[in-house]
């Protein structure tokens, strides 16, 4: 079998998950989004950050922190982004929430993907955002005092509320059609990485790597997607792994108890870096309690089963 035969078998395999998994994330994704727009719009979110005063500044953050870290929970962490670059915060204020906001973007949608894969939502939802102040705590007892200059500093954001449900349809199809197309690569690229029979050849070396973090040796491609695309795309992989067999639902629970720590860490860590903050306090923090997670869930378990 040619490699152009073997292209075009994977691109026809591939047109039938891709379409039903972003149907199913667009049928979370989309109404979410709305909901959190038009929250936004009306001021609720900022309403919001009001009572979460005191909790921000528990972990060393000025209470209109809030208002960047519920809009990536509750949206995206671009949006967080947008949100946080008219907050003049510092260099150490914007760390801590950009840790934060690594954990919990789009929390609702992502918990919501979770619970597809085989988890549980409400313990993704919880697990995340508790681990997320747990983080902030962490870096604000471990961050230089004197970490110098201000988050986006140079940079200004369009704020007009004009056109602002218009501005939401559009952003939605294009963000629809991205999401088709990056699910539909990753597919391609599954199903020719299946035709030439690479998956246990990309997963080996990294088999020591799964051991130490506590996860099943072939997961290492689910955690590659995941770390690399994040949990809404690498769930198309996952799900597409375990209708075929080759991941049970029970493995695929556990990878997920990783990831919900250290998912995008490619995508999040490139766009905080690129506005000042220290790629090696995210990637460092997060893989830290990834470990500490997973671990921790497992010795729960192991003493569940002794008692």
């Amino acid at each position: 079998m040619t490699f152009f035969t073997k292209l075009y078998d994977s691109i026809k395999e591939s047109v039938r998950p891709t379409t039903k998994t972003t149907l199913w994330l667009l049928k979370i994704m989309l109404p979410i989004s709305l909901v959190v727009t038009i929250a936004q719009h009306y001021g609720v979110i900022d309403a919001l950050a009001v009572y979460l005063d005191p909790i921000m500044r528990f972990v060393g953050l000025p209470g209109k922190a809030a208002v960047g870290f519920l809009t990536g929970a509750f949206v995206t962490t671009y949006a967080g982004i947008a949100a946080m670059l008219q907050l003049s915060l510092t260099m150490r204020e914007a760390t801590i929430v950009g840790i934060m906001m690594c954990l919990c973007h789009a929390l609702f949608v992502e918990s919501a993907v979770n619970k597809k894969v085989g988890s549980s939502f409400w313990k993704m939802f919880v697990i995340r955002l508790f681990m997320a102040f747990l983080c902030a705590i962490y870096l604000n007892l471990v961050l230089p005092q004197d970490m110098t200059g201000r988050f986006g500093e140079g940079i200004t954001m369009e704020t007009g509320n004009d056109n602002w449900l218009w501005a939401w349809v559009v952003s939605s199809i294009k963000m629809s059609v991205l999401i088709y197309l990056l699910v539909f690569a990753l597919m391609i690229v599954q199903r020719m990485v299946e035709h030439y029979g690479l998956m246990e050849k990309l997963a080996r070396p990294l088999h020591p790597l799964m051991r130490f973090c506590g996860l099943p040796e072939h997961a290492a491609y689910m955690w590659i997607v995941g770390n690399i695309l994040g949990i809404s795309y690498g769930s198309a992989v996952m799900m597409d792994l375990e209708e075929q067999g080759k991941i049970s639902p029970e493995e695929a629970n556990d990878v997920n108890y990783h990831l919900i720590m250290n998912h995008s860490l490619l995508e999040d860590t490139t766009v905080f870096a690129s506005l000042g903050i220290p790629a090696l306090w995210i990637i460092s923090t997060r893989f830290l309690f990834a470990l500490i997670v997973v671990w921790c869930r497992k010795g729960l378990m192991r003493l569940k089963a002794t008692f």
